[in-house]
């Protein structure tokens, strides 16, 4: 099982325990995690499951893809150069056995 941390834009947090291969999103819509709505199913077409991922956990990030990269320029809620991710393609589990993100204020 792994471990993420939702952190909300008003300061509360959902915590989850997730089987290994679980992507942020699937996990938030799953478990009715308010500020992820993942409107694409993972696809990374929609930008609605944008995350910030918290700093010590970005080395342990696979790399960005082209798709991802270009639909985190289309997010409700500005980029942030570095921590700025799709929580559907990020998978929970192996090296990233707890990852803590927070949500912007706004997927939509």
């Amino acid at each position: 099982m792994a471990k993420i941390q939702f952190h909300h834009f008003d300061g509360s947090t959902d915590i989850l325990e997730v089987p290994a291969g679980t992507s942020l999103m699937r996990a938030a819509v799953s478990n009715g995690v308010d500020g992820i709505v993942g409107e694409c199913g993972g696809q990374a077409m929609c930008a609605t499951c944008h995350v910030l991922v918290h700093d010590e956990y970005l080395a342990l990030l696979p790399p960005i893809s082209e798709d991802e990269d270009e639909m985190l320029d289309c997010t409700a809620t500005e980029r942030d150069p570095n921590r700025s991710r799709l929580g559907c393609q990020i998978e929970a589990g192996g090296l990233l056995d707890k990852i803590a993100v927070d949500l912007p204020e706004s997927q939509v």
